[in-house]
């Protein structure tokens, strides 16, 4: 690995991941799950460590980096495509079932809504301003607070209005 002089490998390695975890949850896009875009964005910045010069940060030399191969990946593969099919990829990304079983709602607890119904639910009445939000919170991506009561709020909500 070409690791920055200053830093050790576990250093560099827990960087990249920051970057990662921060920059990846917010290319989540129809179908393409969150895991396999954080797997790329890792390789992506691994690689980019050869081109790393020293002269600022490492974070902020990966997090450009990685922001603008995602783009350009975006841009390549979708930019020239027709009119329904960018809508189809700007479209919210489909929220999958595994964030479920893995989370609970706080306090939220109804007997007569199990794991799929909470799901469906979500899936359909979320608000797409707040998807992006939802995927770094269920991912465990610094979300602020504001944002975070915001969304647990919201969440709330709509399950409550099913009940």
């Amino acid at each position: 690995m070409n690791k920055p002089k200053n830093l050790s490998e576990e250093e560099t390695l827990a960087t990249i991941n920051i970057v990662v975890n921060r920059i990846a949850p917010k290319y989540v896009f129809n179908g393409y799950d969150i895991d396999d875009i954080k797997q790329e964005s890792f390789i992506i910045c691994y690689e980019a460590l050869n081109r790393y010069d020293n002269k600022r940060p490492l974070e902020n030399f990966l997090s450009v980096n990685l922001s603008n191969r995602l783009k350009n990946f975006i841009r390549d593969n979708f930019g020239n495509a027709k009119d329904v099919d960018k809508k189809k990829v700007s479209a919210p990304a489909t929220l999958s079932s595994h964030v479920y079983n893995n989370y609970h709602f706080y306090e939220f607890d109804d007997e007569d809504l199990d794991t799929q119904d909470i799901f469906e639910i979500l899936e359909e009445k979320l608000p797409v301003n707040l998807r992006e939000d939802f995927l770094k919170f269920t991912n465990n991506v610094y979300l602020n607070k504001n944002k975070k009561e915001t969304l647990i709020k919201s969440i709330k909500d709509i399950l409550n209005e099913e009940r």
